[in-house]
């Protein structure tokens, strides 16, 4: 192989962006995994303070 077919070779894989594609789903599927366990989090913390509040008003 000589130098001008491994130039070409870097080149192609350099423009190639499929590979791009793949890691922007990959970020994008993180990003909404990330948002949906923020969410179910703070979802869980306002039910448990909601229910002290309602098991402190019935032993009152």
């Amino acid at each position: 192989m000589n130098l001008q077919a491994i130039k070409t070779s870097v080149m192609k894989f350099i423009k190639d962006e499929e590979g791009l594609t793949i890691v922007e789903y990959a970020v994008a599927g993180g990003l909404i995994t990330l948002g949906v366990v923020l969410a179910f989090t703070n979802l869980g913390t306002a039910v448990s303070n909601e229910l002290g509040r309602i098991t402190a008003v019935i032993n009152s």
